[in-house]
């Protein structure tokens, strides 16, 4: 399906006002990424370690329930998870100087009192001490290391290596986008957001990978137009398929964002944003880096 058809936007013409939007962009991804490490930014028990109460209810619940009676008692900041169990609820807090066992107690006598209808029993109490954070934090930042790489070594196989840069470059812009922009608002980094930003470059990529094939391509048959030329082309003609795309995927992820629930919220969030920052580098980073590469220009493109 076609939304627009004979398209000639001049996407590269703007490159310079896009550049300058991406690099604040990126500036506050590098930001967030270096306030993570020294625990300035709202960290959760994941990274910063805490204590993780698990309780078992004689019949089923409404995690929202739960969450209003610890937030109206103080704790605003738990995080709580739901099994497949529909009687077992987690309980996850940040670290704190107050005792665990007087801690535990604290949060039995809320739920007491909130459904003294629904009697529990504490299954285990475990505290997640900073050693463990710092670890998972290390854990996280290779896992987007090492799929950087990956992606690096795909598409220069797939294609040659400057497209690989370029891919890579705009990949990393993806990732610290979202990453700053929760900085911003303050979002609490977990795991699940971690999944959350590979996701997002894993969209990132698959768009990027649909813009170059047709660049490729374009060369192929067009070797004597200029590269400017080349590319703007390339990019009108995929533009229908990245609009329809990014349009469905979007539609998705915001209906995980309002009707998900407050456990995926911020998973479903970064994936909105994922979604339109992807479709930004694809079209205004990825493909004006090659511009810039000074390398083989259009020559011998590559396995198929």
């Amino acid at each position: 399906m076609d939304l627009v058809r004979n398209t000639k936007i001049d996407f590269l013409g703007k490159r310079r006002i896009t550049f300058v939007i991406s690099i604040v962009l990126v500036l506050l991804g590098l930001v967030a990424a270096i306030a993570i490490p020294m625990g300035k930014a709202n960290l959760s028990t994941d990274f910063e370690g805490g204590i993780a109460i698990q309780f078992r209810f004689q019949n089923a619940f409404e995690i929202d329930r739960m969450r209003v009676l610890l937030a109206e008692a103080g704790f605003k900041d738990a995080n709580l998870q739901q099994f497949a169990e529909p009687t077992k609820l987690l309980v996850k807090l940040k670290r704190s100087d107050g005792d665990l066992r007087a801690l535990s107690q604290s949060l039995g006598d809320v739920f007491t009192r909130g459904i003294h209808d629904n009697p529990f029993t504490i299954d285990s109490t475990t505290e997640i001490g900073p050693t463990v954070g710092k670890k998972l934090q290390k854990d996280a930042l290779w896992a987007v290391l090492i799929s950087m790489i990956g992606i690096l070594l795909y598409v220069a196989w797939r294609f040659e290596f400057r497209f690989g840069v370029a891919a890579v470059a705009a990949t990393f812009h993806d990732v610290l986008a979202v990453l700053g922009v929760f900085f911003l608002l303050d979002k609490e980094m977990s795991l699940l957001v971690v999944t959350a930003l590979l996701t997002v470059a894993g969209y990132s990529l698959t768009d990027t990978v649909v813009v170059f094939d047709r660049i490729r391509e374009n060369m192929r048959k067009r070797t004597k137009e200029d590269l400017v030329t080349l590319i703007n082309r390339s990019l009108n003609e995929v533009l229908s398929r990245t609009i329809v795309t990014s349009l469905t995927t979007l539609l998705a992820a915001l209906a995980l964002t309002i009707l998900g629930g407050e456990v995926i919220h911020d998973f479903a969030l970064a994936l909105v944003m994922g979604v339109i920052v992807g479709t930004f580098s694809s079209i205004f980073i990825a493909s004006p880096l090659l511009l810039y590469w000074k390398g083989k220009g259009k020559q011998s493109l590559v396995k198929v």
